[in-house]
């Protein structure tokens, strides 16, 4: 080791650690691997956050499980770096389906077509081989129905770092044809 060694900051080591995981990382596993306390990593997070704020990376969280990613305002340059085609737009019934899911996680699917009032088999198929959503579980109910949440891929294909995020479902949802649409995903 050289005289001029000097230690990185913690944000910096978080960074380093989220850059070379090959998918989401928990607080807990950073924490370990650093010998902090996860308020610490918490705090290189924000730091982090802050620093990427008008730059070409983001940090993306979903739960308590973090992963560096790119900004979703660099996707066109990235597709066209990669060759890669523009990500598929989704279908009118596809949104609403994913708006369920978005705002209602984890919700079956017996509970998505009873607020959509048709059959979804189609579109959650289209939606699991996307990567938007996820089968997380089953419901402890007769028949056990798989339950569904959203994926990190839907946070990046959104460009939101959380769930959290989310516009408020009044903003979300325009009213039309004199549906209450804010009435639509209230359990």
């Amino acid at each position: 080791m050289s005289a001029d060694y000097t230690p990185l900051p913690l944000s910096s080591l978080v960074e380093s650690l989220l850059f070379v995981a090959d998918g989401p990382v928990g607080l807990d596993q950073l924490a370990s691997a650093l010998e902090v306390k996860t308020k610490l990593i918490e705090e290189a997070l924000k730091e982090l956050e802050a620093r990427y704020e008008s730059r070409g990376l983001k940090i993306q969280r979903s739960g308590d499980r973090i992963q560096l990613t790119t900004a979703p305002a660099a996707a066109s340059s990235i597709e066209r770096f990669l060759g890669l085609e523009a990500v598929a737009h989704l279908s009118r019934p596809a949104l609403e389906t994913l708006a369920i899911i978005a705002y209602k996680q984890p919700v079956s699917r017996p509970q998505i077509e009873s607020l959509r009032g048709v059959n979804c088999d189609g579109v959650i198929k289209s939606l699991l081989s996307k990567g938007l959503i996820e089968e997380v579980g089953r419901v402890d109910a007769p028949g056990r129905p798989i339950i569904f949440s959203t994926t990190p891929d839907f946070l990046q294909h959104f460009g939101l770092s959380s769930v959290s995020e989310l516009p408020p479902l009044e903003t979300a949802l325009p009213e039309s044809n004199g549906n209450n649409h804010s009435d639509l995903l209230k359990t």
